[in-house]
């Protein structure tokens, strides 16, 4: 695979902050065009460094995954979507049911393409699960149809607040023979979620008397959260909206971090490829100490 496919980190120094801020200039020959925001450079870390001309994984078929990755530095990922069902049992916590999902994901398109010898073997497979789990413990997924869509939204916004879970898992083969082979990291993010009003029933004095306007403050109405599934944002995410679209106006607040609502924590992500690409001498020394405990 030839390497001028992939963005390489500058080596010269970034421009002034003045130039940084500027439109990019029209192509010569060319009539001037709307202001065109810049780009940000590649972050210029070792190990960003070391998979920008590698093959990298996502095993993974959510479009805003990828697009996380490459704002994390990693634009040409390969989308390889495990084929395993999504069927572990309910019954398991929100922590475990999400962190086995993603794990299960990530080493089942790493087996199989750790002996792909057409394109060699990835540096790095990536998987990552989401799921939000009710106030009362109930874990949602992708909404089936438009009345279980209506339904779950309106239980998030009754039940107060909501958590959302991702699992990430990583994975990248070692080059000594050391058993298992690959170095693996996983990591499990909680995000806590309200829903604009949700839970609440204000009064309001009015002389001697008192009268309810929990349906005028209240702005995640009945008539929002139809008009928001028939948008079909929220088809294909768990808990059926999503909070970087226009699923933002049922949000009053988040505690945590916002990509992980969205799919994928890039600060955690972040330090799982560190952990993985580390030296292997110094995943022996955390092997070592693991199994001194």
């Amino acid at each position: 695979m030839s390497d001028n496919k992939y963005t390489l980190a500058p080596t010269e120094p970034p421009p002034s902050y003045e130039a940084a801020s500027q439109p990019a200039p029209p192509a010569p020959g060319t009539s001037p065009k709307p202001p065109i925001l810049r780009a940000p450079l590649p972050l210029n870390l070792p190990s960003l460094n070391a998979l920008r001309n590698q093959r990298v994984i996502l095993a993974s078929a959510s479009p805003r995954r990828k697009v996380l990755l490459a704002q994390l530095g990693l634009p040409n990922v390969t989308i390889n979507p495990s084929p395993l069902p999504e069927n572990l049992p309910k019954s398991l916590s929100p922590f475990e049911y999400v962190s086995q999902t993603a794990l299960q994901k990530c080493m089942s398109v790493y087996k199989t393409e750790i002996n792909n010898t057409a394109l060699g073997e990835p540096a790095l497979v990536l998987a990552a699960d989401t799921v939000v789990v009710s106030h009362k413990g109930d874990i949602l997924e992708k909404p089936r149809s438009e009345n279980e869509h209506i339904a779950m939204l309106k239980t998030l916004r009754d039940e107060g607040v909501h958590r959302v879970y991702t699992a990430v898992a990583v994975m990248a083969p070692l080059e000594s023979a050391r058993d298992p082979g690959y170095a693996l990291e996983t990591v499990v993010e909680e995000t806590i979620v309200k829903f604009d009003g949700a839970g609440e029933i204000p009064v309001l004095e009015v002389g001697d008397s008192f009268m309810r306007f929990a349906d005028y403050l209240n702005s995640v109405t009945d008539d929002l959260i139809l008009a928001y599934v028939k948008t079909r944002e929220g088809a294909d995410k768990a808990g059926g909206y999503g909070i970087q679209g226009i699923g933002a106006i049922l949000i009053e607040r988040i505690e945590g971090a916002f990509d992980n609502v969205v799919g994928l924590p890039l600060r955690a992500t972040l330090k799982l490829i560190e952990k993985v690409l580390a030296p292997e001498e110094e995943i022996e020394e955390a092997f070592a100490e693991v199994e001194d405990e």
